[in-house]
């Protein structure tokens, strides 16, 4: 995003002499995106960045996917994955538990009670939902809070931790991208700037405001990066602890965006998911669906039509109120809808009915559409109702 923002202290030129108070320097590194020719900052540190001590492997938890095969809908039961008071000794780094995923994108959940390790993912943009809990997350760019119905977006390659604060677990529905996750293009100018037609804008966007400086020795930090297999992960040590930024400048950097500051577009009658739509990346879009009025028209009919996406697989994740299209179906709080292209999905039976005459809808959730097969990962498996297909017509398989 070409939003500028300082924090700390930066030289007035960039790639001059920047120097400590006692006349050394600090080291410049520019974090950049697309080879420099997209948007970035520059950072200023109390040691050199690329320093380190040991490189070890990191074993993965397991990312295999199944594919959705014989193809069907599918209802996942979030909720079901962490059970009593497990959460207090998962966080949001190591305790993920892969639901869905492709080659452009995976999706995962975790409650989570502890504090992370220092961690940086190599691959790709994350965009991580906070279903419910409260904390902060310290980064290299800065803190930064969050709460309940944050998506916090973290760029590729940011060193951070998750530090979960109060007596809740923080639940956390994580997308982790192979790209960068960005406001929608259609709602920016060409120079970057959210548009009037855009359902939010820059002041709903929360950077760090000030510099996270720890100290520390033979620092571990754990890196999620491509190998030659796939997916693969390293343990860094660094001699020096890596929040050892004073300063920097520009315009990329983590943020956080409140669902609950995106307005709602409405119209006369049912309007299409892409008026929902808040992030895109590579091949997959983000929406939200957020309390809102619902269609004006005099005949019209509120919850959606019945559609076939033919390029791409739908996943809803429910995070609040009450969803009108899905009552009946078993669907609630922390569930997850997946509605895979070559099927046609839409409201349950009586939906359709029940819906005219409504007014308001007072729902919440998150959708991902991808434009390649989602497969099952082994929380999506453990997850799953067996029922869900077949709750349209009302019975199952002849057994």
């Amino acid at each position: 995003m070409a939003y500028y923002r300082q924090v700390g202290e930066v030289p007035p030129k960039r790639h001059t002499q920047h120097r400590r108070p006692d006349g050394g320097l600090y080291y410049e590194e520019l974090m950049g995106e697309e080879g420099f020719s997209s948007d970035s900052s520059l950072l200023y540190h109390r040691n050199l960045p690329s320093a380190l001590v040991d490189s070890t492997v990191w074993e993965l938890p397991d990312l295999g996917t199944e594919p959705n095969h014989p193809l069907r809908p599918r209802h996942l039961k979030l909720h079901e994955l962490f059970g009593g008071q497990e959460w207090k000794r998962h966080d949001v780094v190591t305790g993920r538990r892969l639901v869905l995923g492709n080659a452009d994108v995976r999706i995962s959940y975790v409650v989570a009670g502890e504090a992370s390790p220092l961690y940086r993912n190599g691959i790709g943009d994350e965009c991580v939902y906070i279903e419910s809990g409260e904390g902060v997350v310290e980064t290299v760019f800065g803190a930064l809070p969050f709460r309940q119905g944050d998506y916090v977006i973290l760029p590729r390659a940011t060193t951070h931790r998750w530090l979960p604060q109060g007596d809740e677990p923080v639940r956390a529905y994580c997308i982790e991208a192979n790209s960068h996750i960005t406001p929608p293009r259609r709602y920016l100018s060409k120079f970057g700037q959210l548009l009037e037609h855009s359902p939010y804008c820059e002041r709903d966007l929360h950077g760090p405001t000030e510099p996270v400086l720890a100290d520390g020795t033979d620092v571990e930090v754990l890196v999620k990066h491509r190998g030659s297999t796939g997916i693969v992960g390293t343990r860094f040590v660094y001699p020096e602890h890596p929040f050892d930024v004073v300063g920097w400048d520009g315009c990329l950097y983590p943020y956080t965006f409140n669902v609950s500051d995106f307005e709602p577009i409405t119209g006369r009658v049912h309007q299409p998911p892409p008026v929902h739509q808040v992030f895109e990346g590579n091949n997959f879009v983000v929406c939200n669906f957020v309390p809102r009025k619902v269609d004006y028209h005099p005949l019209s009919i509120p919850v959606p039509y019945y559609h076939s996406n033919v390029d791409s697989d739908e996943v809803m994740f429910y995070c609040g109120g009450d969803y009108e299209a899905r009552k009946g179906s078993g669907i609630g709080q922390g569930s997850i809808s997946v509605h895979p292209g070559g099927h046609s999905h839409g409201p349950q039976p009586g939906a359709y009915e029940r819906s005219i005459g409504v007014e308001f809808f007072d729902e919440l959730a998150v959708m991902v559409d991808t434009f390649r097969p989602l497969e099952l990962g082994e929380g999506g498996r453990a997850a799953e109702d067996p029922g869900y297909a077949w709750t349209w017509a009302g019975r199952g398989p002849k057994q």
